[in-house]
């Protein structure tokens, strides 16, 4: 039981440097994005991940531990290939540099769902509930968001086919082609 707690004690501190390292990147993620609806993604789960960071600090003292990061090495490489998608934008087309990036962040919410997975799961199998009741709602963030930005790659990627851009050659919040599909 002791190894355990302290396998779970060594996955709460990679996610806590992996989620401040997320928190310097999401807003040059944001930046980056040319689809308003992408750039409030990433706003709305910089916020998210600041309460993560905050969940994770009460976890820590739950289990009388203090809150000090692991580096995640893991969560660096993710970040430096968002980093280079960045980057690459200004050799992209608009459609192309935020599907990139969506590609980026959802590698990245992947890593996340994996780690507070693997750890709410050691937090009930040792009893400590109150951990992995706070795990269980960062892992539905994290889920959440995942859902959210397949439901933004979506549209983009459609248009991808037709060569047009969502945020290009709309009107009430539809594209040319889900107009023609909806007139169909």
């Amino acid at each position: 039981m002791a190894d355990l707690r302290s396998l779970l004690i060594e996955e709460l501190q990679d996610l806590l440097h992996a989620e401040n390292q997320l928190v310097a990147a999401l807003p040059k993620m944001a930046e980056a994005a040319h689809l308003p609806r992408l750039k409030e993604t990433f706003e709305t789960h910089l916020a998210q991940t600041q309460n993560q960071v905050t969940r994770l600090e009460k976890a820590f003292e739950l289990l009388g531990e203090s809150a000090e990061p692991k580096p995640c090495r893991a969560m660096q490489g993710l970040i430096e290939e968002g980093q280079e998608r960045i980057s690459e934008a200004s050799e992209k087309d608009e459609l192309s540099a935020d599907l990139s990036l969506i590609s980026a962040a959802q590698k990245i919410e992947h890593y996340e769902i994996a780690g507070y997975g693997t750890a709410r799961v050691l937090a009930f199998q040792i009893g400590e509930r109150e951990v992995g009741t706070l795990l269980s709602h960062t892992l539905g963030e994290e889920e959440s968001s995942d859902y959210l930005l397949t439901a933004v790659a979506k549209p983009l990627l459609q248009d991808a086919t037709t060569g047009e851009h969502p945020a290009k050659g709309q009107r009430n919040g539809k594209s040319n082609r889900s107009k023609q599909l909806l007139n169909a």
